[in-house]
């Protein structure tokens, strides 16, 4: 470790969550703080995108990866955030739908820079709708 032993860096661990998981006592020492600082910025932090945002998109993400305990993890995480069932169900319901797409257009091997510039006149489309 760079800076805090094993102890110091458990027992901030164990401050903000309770109890130092199994899976952070397992990180080697030399990694464990700087996993703890990515963990506690990215997953507890405020950061650009909200928590309980973070938290759903984990949620839609780990719906198709089908970790188990990711989306366990992140599921609890989004209500402890706020989320709920509903949002929660929208955002699996999402990542399905767009799974979807995405598999449908590689499939047909859609031509990109057609795709692109589609996309960029429904953009045209829809901003000069609005106003």
């Amino acid at each position: 470790m760079t800076g805090r032993n094993r102890g110091e860096v458990e027992a901030e661990i164990k401050e903000a969550l309770g109890l130092v998981p199994h899976f952070f006592s397992r990180i080697p020492d030399d990694l464990l703080e700087h996993e703890w600082a990515i963990f506690k910025k990215l997953e507890l932090g405020e950061t650009l995108i909200p928590n309980k945002y973070k938290e759903l998109i984990g949620v839609g993400l780990h719906s198709e990866t089908k970790c188990h305990y990711c989306t366990l993890f992140h599921t609890e995480a989004a209500k402890l955030f706020g989320a709920t069932d509903e949002e929660i169900q929208e955002a699996v319901h999402y990542a399905k739908t767009s799974l979807g797409w995405s598999a449908y257009i590689n499939g047909i091997r859609e031509d990109y820079d057609a795709f692109a510039q589609e996309l960029e006149q429904i953009k045209d489309y829809i901003k000069s709708s609005a106003g």
